[in-house]
């Protein structure tokens, strides 16, 4: 019994992060898989959500970057693990570039299917699945690309993995990432990340900022969008956002709870001796690992 019901309490802290219709803003953010600028913006989606997840529904748009694409043909695989190594260090969620000079990726588009295929078994296994397919990718390197890695992501976050893998080659998946494309496409999206904010006035245009930008602003344009004051919401304790997303970065601790990455470090070193999580160490920045519990 008690397990159920420290579940529900994890639940209850998350509970205003999911879609609900009621909720006056939506966000579509604008993503591809294999964006290590997209992956580097998770520390301030996951802050924007526990604080203020009440007043919006996010819905993530794969965009595949079509015009893009071809950019590990178009350029050198020491150029592209260069810019990764780049975004890794100056944000702190790691991006190991040398998938690109000993694993290249050789079908980007596949990954983009993947989720697609991950999203027909429901929207919450479609953000577990893109969040571990990063993980794999940026941290431990693996080409994702191949379709066996996609089918063991699938295992691993709790999919069906057959039915994952008969959608990865059926019309229905093809047609759901054809339709974020076009969604792409029409909001004339030409750089990812991008975060368009609609209100639920249907007459009012929405609000695109394209790349990344300090946390504060993202809050500004919420209330500004909102029209009047709004007050961030609780944080949950340490261990009950570690419980929840199982596996994070110290950067994504410390954008949430306002900490120094050595504040993090001193503070998970704790919850390591009482065996309660487990430290990763990645090529750039460190995760943590929460450890379950009978």
């Amino acid at each position: 019994m008690k397990d159920n019901h420290e579940k529900k309490d994890v639940s209850l802290f998350f509970s205003q992060c999911s879609g609900h219709p009621d909720k006056p803003l939506e966000i579509y953010m604008f993503v591809d898989p294999l964006c290590p600028e997209c992956w580097a913006l998770e520390p301030i989606i996951k802050k924007l959500q526990i604080e203020y997840g009440r007043l919006f529904t996010l819905k993530y748009i794969i965009s595949g970057r079509l015009a893009t694409l071809n950019v590990s043909k178009r350029m050198r695989p020491e150029k592209l693990a260069e810019a990764w190594e780049k975004t890794a260090s100056r944000t702190g969620m790691s991006c190991d570039g040398n998938v690109w000079l000993d694993n290249p990726l050789s079908s980007p588009y596949i990954a983009s299917l993947a989720i697609k295929s991950a999203e027909l078994q429901g929207r919450k296994a479609g953000l577990r699945y893109l969040r571990k397919l990063r993980e794999q990718l940026f941290i431990q390197s693996k080409n994702v690309s191949d379709e066996k890695i996609l089918v063991q992501i699938a295992d691993h976050v709790g999919l069906d993995a057959d039915e994952f893998q008969k959608d990865l080659h059926s019309q229905s998946t093809a047609k759901a990432l054809q339709c974020d494309l076009k969604i792409t496409s029409e909001m004339d999206v030409h750089e990812i990340p991008t975060l368009a904010f609609f209100s639920e006035d249907v007459d009012e245009e929405g609000l695109k900022i394209t790349g990344i930008y300090s946390y504060d602003m993202y809050v500004q344009v919420l209330k500004e969008m909102i029209g009047e004051v709004i007050k961030p919401s609780h944080k949950p304790p340490l261990e009950v956002f570690l419980e929840y997303y199982q596996f994070v970065a110290s950067a994504e601790i410390a954008a949430v709870y306002d900490m120094t990455l050595v504040e993090v470090e001193k503070e998970l070193k704790k919850l390591v001796l009482s065996q309660k999580v487990e430290k990763v160490q990645a090529k750039y920045g460190t995760f943590w690992k929460y450890i379950h519990t009978n």
